[in-house]
């Protein structure tokens, strides 16, 4: 059973590398490379837990809307279809409520909910684009792990503590792969120096 299970964890460390960003979250891998401190990973970990909570208390809400919560360091992104304009102010102004919370990147959209074939779609897109991450090898210091990735009808948010120069190379890399209807960075930019002392 032991031998089992290494060749497992031996075979999913040296896989691709959506299949490598999942072990890290998995395994807490991502505390190592992560260039964010384990109190604010928590802490991203704490909202998106109390915002689906919170989600599930508004009843119809739920049932009638697709809705995705996202937080990086603190600052929350919010995608989806919802019924009306009430609707995503609710769901706002909880969100907002949570805490912990810095900020909120609000990409809601009034439309009807998305099918599962989408959303199907947006998961295989999602493993497509945290491939295609894996594959930079041309910027020191970055990992696939600075990068989270939210695929949503297609389009493709990015959040992460990133440099500059990096945000663009990743947003380049992304916008080629076939299927993306679009890119949207919601990124939080650092000095390259503190990546570099960190």
């Amino acid at each position: 059973m032991k031998q089992s299970l290494i060749v497992l964890f031996l075979f999913m460390l040296t896989a691709c590398g959506s299949i490598g960003y999942n072990l890290a979250e998995l395994t807490g891998f991502s505390y190592l490379y992560d260039r964010r401190d384990s109190v604010a990973i928590e802490t991203d970990e704490h909202i998106e837990d109390s915002a689906t909570i919170a989600l599930y208390r508004l009843g119809d809400v739920k049932k009638k809307s697709h809705i995705t919560i996202s937080s990086y360091n603190a600052r929350v992104l919010i995608t989806g279809e919802v019924e009306n304009a009430e609707v995503l102010e609710k769901i706002i102004f909880n969100v907002r409520t949570i805490s912990g919370v810095k900020s909120v990147y609000n990409e809601l959209i009034i439309a009807p909910a998305s099918s599962v074939q989408s959303r199907k779609e947006d998961s295989l897109l999602r493993v497509r684009v945290n491939d295609a991450l894996a594959e930079i090898d041309n910027m020191p210091d970055f990992d696939a792990v600075h990068i989270k990735v939210i695929s949503d009808n297609q389009i493709i948010y990015l959040m992460g503590l990133v440099h500059e120069e990096e945000a663009a190379i990743v947003a380049e890399t992304i916008q080629k792969i076939d299927g993306v209807k679009k890119v949207v960075t919601v990124f939080e930019y650092i000095d390259y120096a503190k990546i570099k002392n960190k």
